[in-house]
């Protein structure tokens, strides 16, 4: 007996309808396996931290460990491409940052040729750090000698491409001063030689935060738009270069083409964590006040991001290694 036409209706409906149901089911039984978190910077960074800390949250609330891999250099550009290259299958992530917008005017290296936005994190800012035995106490005597003395003064930042490099390069640029700019791999690095005396100030990320409270560092002045409340003593670097603003972001990138299914879960699961009042205190004692929102937010922001360091890049004059 053959089949009636309702029932070869039904019978394709439902051969539809398989693909899209076993999207959903892939994407609420995700992860069954470990999942690799790619940090492009060192460990111990800002960067790293964070990652750290969202990626333990998700590891004990998906189920899998959430392994995070430090892959330095090239300002993300490598940790970016191996995502972009790596199956869209949710098991292996991007940790993203202000760079990846940096990067396609810095470097040529698009961030949106292989990586969609899962989600935002927190966003934080930077400081102008000297070592406590330094004779400067105050940003307006920094930028008194290196008037005075121009390239007498180094200034360290973390490598090429990244918010911190070009923080510094912009501090340079709208403080009318000449300062030897000594790029390092990362504010670690960065930081070692600071406190060695092997350089004379250094613009640094949220890591260095505890430094600062021990009395190793002295900060002088914070990049952000307001005093923050991680050290409300310390001043804004805008009070003393007119119109002067710099900050970060972090967030969460995919190989492009992973299942939505999946994106889904790891928003969720993001905007969750951020929610956590003990993330939230986590995130504010090292500088960082949490973001969130959709996919489709993070790439907005990415995209205001990119056009806003395009024009920052340019008037620095910034070149990639």
């Amino acid at each position: 007996m053959k089949p009636s036409r309702r029932q070869l209706l039904r019978a394709a409906a439902g051969a539809v309808a398989l693909p899209a149901l076993a999207l959903a089911a892939r994407g609420e039984s995700y992860p069954v396996r470990p999942v690799h978190l790619i940090v492009g910077f060192a460990a111990g960074s800002g960067p790293d931290l964070v990652g750290r800390l969202i990626g333990g949250w998700l590891a004990e609330h998906l189920g899998q460990p959430f392994v995070v891999e430090n892959r330095p250099g090239g300002a993300s550009v490598l940790a970016a491409e191996a995502v972009a290259r790596a199956a869209p299958d949710g098991y292996m992530l991007l940790h993203v940052t202000v760079a990846n917008a940096i990067n396609p005017d810095l470097n040529g290296v698009s961030f949106a040729r292989g990586i969609a936005p899962v989600g935002s994190i927190a966003r934080a800012s930077f400081f102008v750090a000297v070592n406590s035995s330094s004779a400067f106490t105050t940003i307006s005597e920094v930028i008194a000698y290196a008037k005075s003395h121009p390239g007498k003064l180094a200034l360290a930042s973390s490598s090429t491409g990244t918010a911190p490099y070009m923080a510094a390069e912009l501090f340079k640029t709208m403080s009318g001063t000449d300062m030897v700019h000594v790029p390092y791999r990362g504010t670690p690095q960065a930081v070692t030689d600071l406190l060695a005396g092997q350089v004379q100030l250094a613009l640094v990320d949220p890591s260095a935060i505890p430094l600062i409270k021990s009395g190793k560092l002295r900060a002088l002045a914070v990049t952000a738009a307001a005093r923050q409340d991680v050290l409300p003593e310390v001043p804004v670097l805008g009070d003393f270069v007119s119109g002067y603003e710099a900050s970060t972001w972090h967030g969460m990138g995919a190989p492009a083409d992973m299942p939505p299914q999946i994106v889904d879960r790891l928003n969720r699961g993001i905007n969750a964590a951020i929610a956590d009042r003990a993330i939230k205190a986590r995130l504010a004692a090292i500088g960082f006040t949490v973001m969130g929102g959709s996919p489709a937010d993070f790439g907005n922001l990415i995209a205001t991001e990119t056009a806003k360091w395009r024009a920052s890049t340019k008037a620095a004059g910034a070149k990639a290694d």
